[in-house]
C-alpha cells in the first residue's frame, strides 16, 4: 500500500467517559495506587480536593484516536510531548482531538497537535506527538 499522507489541518476527535472501573483497570496494569486515584480522604485533602484519574488513561485516547482515525491503522507514536493542565476526575467525559499540522509525503509520518477537554470545555491535556505509520508491505514484497 502506497503512503497518502493526510491533509495538513485535517481532524480528528475520540471520546470517552473516565470510570472507577477503568482508574482500577489502569492500576492493576500499572502499578499506579498513588492515593490521589484511591483514597478519598487523603485526595480531599490536597489541592485537588477529590479523586483524579491517572494521566496515562487521559493519554490513552490519544493511543486510540491515532490507531483507529487518525493517521489510522498501522499508526504508532515515535515521540509525544504532554502539559497537563487540569485534573481529570471520575466520571469526566473527555474528547481527545488531534490536527494534523505536518504530513510527510516522502515517508509515513505525521505531526499532530493534541488537546483534550473536559465535558465542559476545561482543557486537561495538550501537546503534539509525532506519528509513524506501518504499511503491509503486501505478499511476495521484500521489507524495507
Amino acid at each position: 500500500m502506497a503512503w497518502r499522507p493526510p491533509m495538513v489541518g485535517a481532524r480528528a476527535t475520540w471520546t470517552r467517559t473516565i470510570t472507577a472501573d477503568d482508574v482500577e483497570a489502569f492500576a492493576r496494569f500499572s502499578g499506579d495506587r498513588n492515593p490521589l486515584h484511591f483514597d478519598p480522604e487523603f485526595a480531599a485533602g490536597t489541592r485537588l480536593g477529590r479523586l483524579v484519574v491517572q494521566g496515562g488513561l487521559t493519554t490513552a485516547l490519544f493511543n486510540a484516536l491515532v490507531a483507529m482515525e487518525l493517521p489510522g491503522p498501522g499508526s504508532v507514536f515515535l515521540h509525544q510531548e504532554w502539559d497537563y493542565p487540569a485534573p481529570v476526575y471520575v466520571g469526566d467525559t473527555v474528547t481527545a482531538e488531534a490536527e494534523v499540522i505536518q504530513a510527510r509525503a516522502d515517508k509515513p509520518i505525521t505531526r499532530l497537535r493534541c488537546v483534550a477537554r473536559q465535558q465542559d470545555g476545561i482543557e486537561v491535556l495538550h501537546g503534539e506527538c509525532l506519528v509513524y505509520t506501518m504499511r503491509p508491505d503486501g505478499p511476495g514484497q521484500p521489507a524495507g
